[in-house]
């Protein structure tokens, strides 16, 4: 199969809107987000040298939609260049076996949380005392731990994953959030993704890391969400690039065997908020979501949408544009007699 990458240079100030565009025309949702860094003088840290322009790539399956596709990410480009510096968009075939090569240059290691660090399988790193390590292949599937989304759930998994959880990963790209809870605890995790190619990915990194005894990994959604099909567009593609019927995406039923003790979903706003009765239904009594993917823009519909299935905001976290929010569902009233 070949692919087009599209890539551009950007204002900083941009990156974020950019990485919206791309990631609703890319494939799977995918964006590489490449910021120019400047080295610590003591090890691996790092920061972001924001002077420079940064580099996003996303990726489009060549076929009959691609130049139109290709052609409307052009356009909105020439408009949001009106705002802000943004260079031109530079287009490339790439074959499939060149697919891995092509996301393997733009990933390094990374420290994404206190104690989490996400190490791609090609590279080495000699763990510090207390290193959570993630050792991820990010392949086709979106989830790599460079986006804000998927940084600040990691923040939140460090913080409220405890050793007796049962974690659901819905929406779980590569992979990367299941292993997280895996790694920081969980008893179990079960990780569910619309697209066959994010499952494919996602059950290579469990086995990767060693975490296959606790982690689970289907193809699937929940509640509602297996008529919602693809999370971005309504479909989904097989391993052939056929698009498939959304009744071919199974549902969970068969293999929840019980509510969750935390629910981590890092999609998108409007497919949370159309989730929100169902991530209410699968939670335990006092459990936790992490709801993550949401724009700044579209946090009020999350809002009202989860306030209204019952469940209590408890923390809230912002980086640029990207809003991350934790609630909880009411735990049971103790009986009185």
């Amino acid at each position: 199969m070949s692919w087009l990458e599209l890539c551009v240079d950007a204002d900083p100030e941009a990156v974020e809107s950019i990485s919206e565009l791309l990631a609703h025309y890319g494939y799977n949702g995918g964006v590489v987000i490449d910021q120019p860094i400047i080295t610590g003088a003591d090890g691996p840290e790092y920061r972001y040298d924001t002077s420079q322009p940064a580099t996003l790539r996303t990726y489009l399956p060549l076929d009959e939609q691609a130049e139109e596709t290709r052609a409307r990410i052009e356009q909105a480009l020439w408009h949001l260049g009106q705002m802000r510096p943004i260079g031109p968009l530079r287009v490339q075939q790439i074959e499939e076996q060149d697919w891995v090569d092509a996301w393997k240059q733009h990933y390094t290691i990374q420290r994404i949380g206190a104690r989490t660090v996400i190490v791609p399988s090609w590279l080495e790193y000699a763990p510090q005392p207390g290193d959570v390590i993630l050792r991820l292949d990010p392949g086709m599937a979106f989830g790599t731990g460079l986006h804000p989304t998927t940084q600040l759930c990691v923040q939140f998994l460090e913080r409220y994953v405890k050793p007796s959880d049962h974690v659901l990963d819905l929406g779980c790209g590569s992979g990367i959030l299941a292993i997280a809870a895996a790694q920081l605890g969980a008893a179990t995790v079960l990780a569910l993704d619309t697209d066959p190619i994010a499952v494919t990915a996602t059950r290579e990194n469990v086995r990767y890391n060693a975490v296959d005894d606790r982690v689970r990994v289907e193809q699937g959604s929940l509640g509602s969400g297996a008529e919602l099909g693809h999370w971005l567009d309504g479909r989904m593609k097989d391993d052939g690039g056929r698009m498939n019927d959304q009744n071919d995406i199974l549902h969970p039923s068969s293999f929840i065997l019980h509510p969750f003790d935390l629910i981590v979903a890092n999609i998108i706003a409007r497919v949370i908020a159309a989730l929100a009765p169902d991530l209410a239904a699968a939670l335990a009594p006092a459990g936790l979501l992490i709801a993550s993917g949401i724009i700044a823009e579209r946090e009020a519909e999350v809002v009202a949408a989860l306030a209204a299935v019952g469940l209590t905001a408890l923390e809230r976290q912002q980086e640029g544009d990207w809003v991350a929010l934790v609630y909880q569902k009411a735990a049971p009233i103790a009986d009185s007699r």
